[in-house]
This record gives structure tokens, C-alpha cells and sequence, in this order.
């Protein structure tokens, strides 16, 4: 069992930054790889970026390649999003997540199993 606990969202102004945090417990935090997702409203569950269990590959969407950085603190059991130059249309719930052990499509929610309760992001224009 893991518990994951986002933080870090909040209001920010189109072009700002937020860094988001998410911290583990329950497994051992530098054996699984960890990604984040979001959520609007009406809308499918959106890739964002993932890292691997060492941090040495990320992979990020497109949409936010060059803006967004995903890191991770193993010592500390925290995943973290650094996202510059923030966009109206990243508005939404961030969620992190564990990827599953031996999967091989960081960018599919389904290789996910645990998850956060999410944290909001909102961008005004």
C-alpha cells in the first residue's frame, strides 16, 4: 500500500510558476518509477510527465515540454513538478502517481496503481 499526498497548487497568473510536491509513504520510495497527470472537468485524464525510479529518463507531453520539470528527492519520498510560464489552459487537478513495476508505457494511466487525491491548478488569463 502507498499513500501519496499532493501540495503545492494554488492561483497563479498566466506566465507565473507553481511547484508541486508529492510526497510518499507505505513502499519503498526509490524502487518505482512516479508520474503526474491532470484533470479538467468533462475531459479524459491528460499525461503531464513521469520519471523513472533513479530520476535519469523523464518523459514529458508535448504541451508542457520546455516549461515543466519533474524531479525527484528519493531520500525525502518526494516527487516534485517545477512548471514555469504557466498557461490558461493548464488549469486543472494534478494528480501523482506509482508506476507499476515492470511497465513499459510511462505515459498510459493504466500503468498506474496508486494515486493522490489531487491538488488544483488554477491559471487566470
Amino acid at each position: 500500500q502507498v499513500q501519496l499526498v499532493e501540495s503545492g497548487g494554488g492561483l497563479v497568473q498566466a506566465g507565473g510558476s507553481l511547484r508541486l510536491s508529492c510526497a510518499a509513504s507505505g513502499r519503498f520510495f526509490g524502487s518505482y518509477g512516479m508520474g503526474w497527470f491532470r484533470q479538467t472537468p468533462g475531459k479524459e485524464r491528460e499525461f503531464v510527465s513521469a520519471i523513472n525510479w533513479s530520476g535519469s529518463t523523464t518523459y514529458y507531453a508535448d504541451s508542457v515540454k520546455g516549461r515543466f520539470t519533474i524531479s525527484r528527492d528519493n531520500a525525502k519520498n518526494t516527487l516534485y513538478l517545477q512548471m514555469n510560464a504557466l498557461k490558461f489552459e493548464d488549469t486543472a487537478v494534478y494528480y501523482c502517481a506509482t508506476r507499476r513495476v515492470g511497465s513499459t508505457k510511462p505515459r498510459e494511466d493504466y500503468e498506474y496503481d496508486y494515486w493522490g487525491q489531487g491538488t488544483q491548478v488554477t491559471v487566470s488569463s
